[in-house]
């Protein structure tokens, strides 16, 4: 059975930063995309940050991230811990919501999966920013 338990959420002010991370378990797949998505209240859930691990073309390890974090939001994998993080850097209100890690075995790519989702998903962490 897949898990993802995302941790590291919570209250910031504005301009600081955060790193969440998702432990992720009971992984049999060679290849999958890993990422984090995010709800605000009131809003549509929305894709943040995307990374695939183990494509056997150049697909592997290329990272993909929303318009509205680029340059501020870094994923990485570290895959001797089975865990993905995102560093989050001058983080301001609009960022405020809950952060959900996510993962899926397909070969698609992570503007697919920013669209329509992934298979798999963590419960969520919250992040307030406030100014």
């Amino acid at each position: 059975e897949v898990q993802l338990v995302e941790s590291g959420g919570g209250l910031v002010q504005a301009g600081g930063s955060l790193r969440l991370s998702c432990a992720a378990s009971g992984f049999t797949f060679d290849h999958y995309a890993i990422g984090w998505f995010r709800q605000a209240p009131g809003k549509e859930r929305e894709g943040v940050s995307c990374i695939s691990v183990g494509d056997v073309s150049l697909e592997d390890g290329k990272t993909y991230y929303a318009d509205s974090v680029e340059g501020r939001f870094t994923i990485s994998v570290d895959n001797a811990k089975n865990t993905v993080s995102l560093q989050m850097n001058s983080l301001n209100v609009e960022d405020t919501a809950v952060y959900y890690c996510a993962a899926d075995p397909k070969y698609y790519s992570c503007s697919y999966y920013f669209k329509y989702g992934m298979d798999y998903w963590g419960k969520g962490t919250l992040v307030t920013v406030s100014s």
